[in-house]
């Protein structure tokens, strides 16, 4: 259940734009003349409490993995604040798999990158092999596996250490129904150790199944954020009124949504700093 009164992620008008070069562009002397800028997050402000299950939701390139990276702290924001109470992992970032390594050899790797003792890493090997259930697979180079393989070892090594913030970036989508079982035991376990999950996808189900608390962001701004079901429900309209064409009515139903949920506020900042530490 969620701890409202330990705030584990705090962000405050934040925004991200990133300036690249036109299509096509290779003359170094013009490159910033010619420079466009896309602001991928706008001006986004929410705080997550111990114990939540949140999922970060949006259509391809709306902005949910770079705010996902800006809560992790692989990207800096342009403009804003993000105050977290421990580190985050990032699911993906921190078990990155090394191609011509066996799965031995990548968990002890990823175990040590997340601050275990070698003895540690040894002693805790052995469980983060069975979890992944690799078989005899477990011997073989990574760049033999499957997507689903490779998703289920990433999570084991991510997840061997518990910790206080975990980031979930579209890892679940490739894994098969028992992986997905596992995945939701694992993390309700870190959830009941008054841990905060993120979760980001631009799949509905899986927001459903995994999530109690949905951020929509749209265009790089958040439109929603609140229960699940409700803008859940909402989502899959404005996504048949897209897939039909019917942007009309799609746009109504983000204006609904932005007029259903005003956005966050977070007045004391200085204040929170404090509580998160």
């Amino acid at each position: 259940m969620p701890v409202f009164d330990k705030p584990t992620v705090v962000v405050k008008n934040v925004s991200k734009t990133f300036h690249v070069g036109r299509k096509g562009d290779q003359r170094s002397l013009l490159q910033r003349r010619n420079r466009i800028e896309v602001s991928a997050v706008k001006d986004a402000t929410f705080v997550t409490y111990a114990g939540e299950s949140v999922g970060i939701l949006g259509k391809n390139g709306s902005g949910k993995s770079t705010l996902l990276r800006m809560i992790a702290g692989n990207e800096i924001p342009t403009s804003g604040t993000i105050l977290v109470s421990a580190r985050p992992t990032l699911l993906g970032v921190s078990a990155a798999l090394q191609s011509h390594l066996n799965a031995h050899a990548n968990v002890n790797l990823g175990l040590l990158s997340m601050g275990l003792s070698p003895k540690e890493a040894k002693d805790m090997g052995a469980d983060v092999i069975e979890w992944a259930d690799l078989g005899q697979a477990a011997d073989r180079p990574i760049r033999t596996y499957s997507s689903g393989m490779k998703a289920r070892l990433k999570f084991a090594i991510s997840t061997a250490v518990k910790r206080e913030i975990l980031l979930v970036d579209e890892a679940l989508s490739t894994g098969d129904s028992t992986f997905a079982a596992k995945a939701q035991d694992r993390m309700n376990e870190f959830l009941e150790e008054a841990g905060t999950v993120f979760i980001v996808s631009h799949s509905a189900s899986q927001i459903e199944k995994y999530c109690s608390r949905v951020i929509w962001i749209h265009d790089g701004v958040i439109i929603a954020d609140g229960k699940t079901k409700p803008i859940i429900r909402s989502y899959r309209l404005w996504s048949k009124r897209t897939a039909i064409g019917n942007n009309k009515d799609a746009q109504h139903v983000i204006n609904n949504m932005k007029n259903r949920y005003p956005p966050s506020e977070v007045l004391f900042a200085s204040e929170t700093a404090q509580q998160l530490g």
